[in-house]
């Protein structure tokens, strides 16, 4: 059994963010597992972007439906067992938001949750992704345990933004069709490693570029790492690195023993 360090990092543009010090970044930080969300390239673009990352296996899934939009990687040291894109269903299946790497032990699954969009412009179709989503980790579940992370774009909970009586209900990423959505994946036996060790932290991972928010630190909490609770036992600690910049969200990540 060793400890592995799984990071997980919304880059808001692969290509953008390899030219503000994200290879240094990950060098830094040393992960086992590297996912990444909204790489907003092309399969070759990505790969040729994450080219100079020796020493790993990457895989990535890119936007069918519009060029240089979403997009998912998963970054990995050991080679998975098997990789899988998407979940099987074509209304979600257009814009790259899921990857699935298998081990032998466990699945990995990164995702890049729609956003709900201006005026919750999208909310129904998120909350039909939240539903499917919920419904295929269970289906993987059946199989063996699940890490699932990325950019959930949700709040759950009013610690994890700044303003949460200014957003309830009215921004995305903070409605309780959206908060019940990520509450179904808890119930259904996943965790939530950061408020497992950390149920008081205020801590964020995303910040509005245009207001200047991580300058006065009004964030969101929307990046996450869920655990199946069967491997509750084997994580050691959750991370929110947001002395790392480069894109408008930070690195989030756990240690576990496996």
């Amino acid at each position: 059994m060793a400890q592995l360090h799984f990071v997980s990092w919304n880059v808001n543009g692969i290509r953008a963010i390899v030219k503000k010090g994200f290879l240094d970044a990950v060098s830094e930080m040393g992960p086992d597992i590297l996912c990444l969300q909204e790489t907003k390239a092309g399969e070759e673009e990505a790969m040729d972007a994450l080219r100079a990352m020796k020493g790993y296996h990457v895989y990535v899934n890119s936007s069918k439906a519009r060029k240089g939009y979403s997009g998912t990687a998963i970054i990995s040291r050991e080679k998975p067992l098997h990789v899988t894109y998407d979940i099987g269903i074509e209304e979600f299946d257009q814009e790259g938001r899921i990857v699935t790497a298998e081990f032998m032990n466990y699945f990995v699954v990164t995702v890049y949750t729609p956003n709900s969009g201006d005026g919750l412009s999208r909310l129904d179709f998120r909350e039909r992704w939240d539903a499917e989503f919920c419904s295929y980790l269970a289906w993987l579940r059946k199989r063996k345990p699940v890490i699932a992370c990325g950019d959930f774009n949700v709040a759950h909970d009013a610690i994890d933004l700044a303003r949460p009586k200014d957003n309830y209900d009215k921004s995305a990423g903070y409605t309780q069709r959206e908060i019940d959505g990520f509450s179904r994946l808890l119930e259904s036996g996943l965790v939530d490693t950061y408020r497992h060790f950390y149920p008081k932290e205020v801590k964020y991972s995303y910040w509005n570029y245009v207001t200047f928010g991580r300058d006065k630190n009004v964030g969101w909490r929307i990046d996450h790492f869920l655990v199946d609770n069967r491997m509750t036992v084997a994580v050691k600690d959750a991370m929110i690195y947001n002395e790392h910049h480069g894109s408008d969200h930070c690195p989030v990540a756990i240690k576990i023993d496996l």
